[in-house]
């Protein structure tokens, strides 16, 4: 009974602290409205070929005959027309409906799995660097600047060129902005919150009361990083999805004919001056989805954050 009694202010607070946050969530216009584009970006990624089908258009299928000879698109806005919603691509013919929905499966497939990766990464290296400190601290500490220095997207065009045949390109591309890109960032973050946590007073008395290290660092100290890296890799998205487009972009990103925005995007860059519909949908679609994972990052951080001015809005 008495434990009933305990456990029943602890959970009616925890309940009030959820509510709270949520009524505060729903406040924000913006961050709600980049949670519904986002849930709209998954739907079309995860509906890809339903949504195509209503077009009766599929990304793979080069329509020769809509080109002009010139290899530009015939029709009105690079061939807008019943059969071709967005039109069809400069020199290929593909439809760029289906090129821009398909891409979003890959954009959110590379963001969000690259991110995942990252944050797992990030946070077991740099919560157990920040609690355990001495030399394992000193040592990932370097490790991180000198990755955090490091010219990225110069090492990756290089190893896409030099990669073997055969080897998958997503894996190398969700490998290499995971391992050099995402991790050290919320290493860095984790860390210090880590080194701070285990000062404070709870951690220092679930310590002298003989709890593990480990025991302290995955019951105590993670659960109130959970916030922080929440908030984090809903912020890391877009970086990972913006990444992604510029490598494509590059031409080293996911291979052809896998539809990716940045290899539409250049494509569509010596095309500009003659129709600028072959630029703006897939730039649109990339701007739309790294604004919205911005948005719902930015409210979250502001509900999560009990030192964020958005709490005393």
């Amino acid at each position: 009974m008495s434990t009933d009694s305990t456990l029943a202010p602890s959970v009616a607070t925890a309940g009030n602290v959820v509510r709270h946050r949520w009524r505060r969530l729903a406040a924000d216009r913006w961050a709600l409205a980049g949670a519904a584009v986002v849930v709209v970006f998954l739907v079309v990624a995860c509906a890809a070929p339903l949504i195509c089908a209503l077009e009766g258009q599929d990304p793979y299928t080069y329509h020769l005959g809509a080109l002009a000879d010139s290899g530009v698109p015939t029709g009105f806005g690079g061939g807008i027309s019943a059969d071709h919603w967005f039109g069809v691509e400069p020199t290929t013919g593909r439809d760029l409906f289906a090129v821009v929905v398909y891409g979003t499966r890959t954009s959110i497939v590379v963001g969000v799995v690259a991110t995942a990766v990252s944050v797992l990464i990030g946070v077991v290296v740099g919560s157990s660097a920040g609690f355990f400190g001495g030399w394992y601290d000193r040592l990932v500490s370097r490790v991180i600047d000198v990755l955090l220095g490091f010219p990225w997207l110069v090492f990756v065009i290089a190893l896409g060129a030099i990669a073997p045949a055969g080897f998958p390109k997503p894996v190398l591309l969700v490998g290499v902005l995971a391992l050099l890109f995402g991790w050290p960032s919320i290493a860095r973050v984790t860390r210090g919150q880590a080194m701070a946590l285990k000062r404070r007073t709870f951690v220092v008395a679930s310590t002298a009361l003989g709890a593990g290290p480990w025991h302290v660092l995955l019951r105590q100290v993670l659960p109130n990083l959970s916030a922080t890296i929440i908030v984090y890799a809903t912020m890391l998205v877009p970086g990972m999805i913006g990444a992604e487009a510029a490598l494509s972009f590059l031409g080293v990103g996911v291979p052809p004919p896998t539809p990716a925005w940045g290899r539409s995007i250049g494509d569509a860059v010596s095309w500009v001056q003659t129709d600028p519909m072959f630029l703006g949908f897939p730039g649109a679609a990339l701007f739309l989805a790294t604004l919205s994972f911005n948005l719902l990052g930015d409210g979250l951080r502001d509900v999560l954050d009990p030192k964020s001015k958005g709490l005393s809005r």
